[in-house]
């Protein structure tokens, strides 16, 4: 893609641009996914058969056959998971080397102003740790949306046939859950962020301390290198603990939220009990899906944490894939030919911020072969003018 389509085009259009590449992986993954949903949803049936057919009517023969059967299609959930784990885990390594592959790329292609605008040690961790979160986004963000919802829409259908007004109870949690959920997550989004940009930050640190370690230790400056680590060291573990709070806030809320549905399926299922409107037998079976329920509302829950790491660093990611060079090659530009190895600079006037001039008509030739020294004061521009002879 071009600067052009980076600008147009969504993060998440942009995100998921990068999976065309290993559709058959993501196919595979999202395939075996489904599969285990499938698996799961069928337990707590078979069990209900079981409690209603098969051991009242002393059908032990058919009993153990279907348990074997229910023993082997474990056996199958045990691959599956096996697939979903390893593969999955690869698609998502495979989208975030592809990303940090153009990222290099876009940053080569970017001008000089762009570097001395942004230390080195921001720049790395556009292309590190903002990139980490991705391998998981992409492999458990769109699998955990599918399966989750298939569960809860199969948890809900089967629920219902066995006693819809209880089900109906459940199915209004719902968007109680997502509204807790989605407000929480813009809390952990924005918390997320920060947290990334103080990445970066202790990163500059870092990469300036270790590139500089000699001249520290020539003036014996480690004391003053060590307060401005730690320093940046504090406003980090500060932003951390910005995240922590908002995800150990959203946690809590939906922990409670869950467990407390347990209590009300417990609590209308034994008001029906009671009244003889409803089997104990059909309550276990509910109870069982109520823990195939509950586990994809797990499953959801992380995804917002998921999604809040990973969001923050795509967009990290898009803003430096927006970003034009300032200094582009001509529609009509020759490629050079024929070289001889002379060097002739005409006239040459150069400022950095537009206003105060670093060089002014400087005129220069250089024949094959010559050495020629440049020399002047500190902030000349002799190192300009050599960086400015490549382009």
């Amino acid at each position: 893609m071009t600067t052009q389509d980076y600008q147009r085009k969504s993060p998440l259009a942009i995100f998921f641009h990068y999976f065309g590449n290993h559709r058959r992986l993501f196919a595979i993954d999202l395939g075996c996914a489904v599969g285990m949903a499938v698996i799961d949803m069928a337990f707590p049936l078979v069990t209900r058969q079981a409690l209603y057919d098969y051991l009242p009517n002393e059908a032990y023969g058919v009993f153990f056959r279907v348990m074997a059967l229910v023993a082997a299609s474990y056996v199958l959930r045990t691959f599956l998971n096996y697939i979903v784990t390893y593969y999955g885990h690869t698609f998502g390594i495979r989208v975030e080397a592809d990303i940090r592959k153009d990222l290099f790329a876009h940053m080569q292609e970017l001008s000089c102003d762009y570097y001395d605008k942004n230390r080195t040690g921001k720049l790395m961790s556009r292309l590190t740790t903002d990139l980490f979160e991705l391998t998981e986004l992409a492999h458990h963000g769109p699998e955990d949306l599918l399966t989750s919802a298939l569960t809860i829409a199969g948890a809900l259908v089967v629920m219902a046939s066995i006693r819809w007004q209880l089900a109906l109870v459940v199915a209004l949690t719902i968007p109680i859950f997502l509204t807790v959920a989605m407000t929480m997550r813009g809390r952990m989004s924005r918390a997320s962020a920060a947290a990334k940009e103080k990445t970066g930050h202790i990163n500059q640190e870092i990469e300036s301390s270790l590139s500089g370690f000699r001249t520290a230790k020539a003036f014996a400056n480690e004391a003053a290198e060590s307060r401005r680590f730690n320093a940046a060291n504090e406003i980090y573990k500060t932003s951390k603990r910005g995240f922590h709070k908002a995800m150990a806030l959203f946690q809590s809320s939906v922990e409670f939220f869950l467990c407390m549905l347990n209590v009300i399926v417990i609590g209308f299922g034994g008001y029906y009990v009671m009244r003889h409107e409803m089997d104990y037998r059909d309550l276990i079976t509910f109870n069982l899906y109520i823990a195939s329920f509950v586990n994809p509302m797990r499953k959801l829950c992380n995804f917002s944490e998921l999604f809040a790491n990973g969001f923050a660093g795509l967009n990290r990611f898009v803003e430096v894939m927006r970003t034009e060079p300032t200094v582009q090659d001509k529609v009509d530009a020759k490629p050079l030919t024929n070289v001889r190895g002379e060097i002739d600079v005409k006239d040459v006037s150069f400022s950095y911020d537009g206003d105060l001039a670093v060089l002014h008509d400087v005129s220069l030739q250089v024949h094959p072969g010559q050495t020629v020294a440049i020399v002047g004061p500190s902030g000349g521009g002799k190192t300009t003018l050599c960086q400015l002879i490549p382009r």
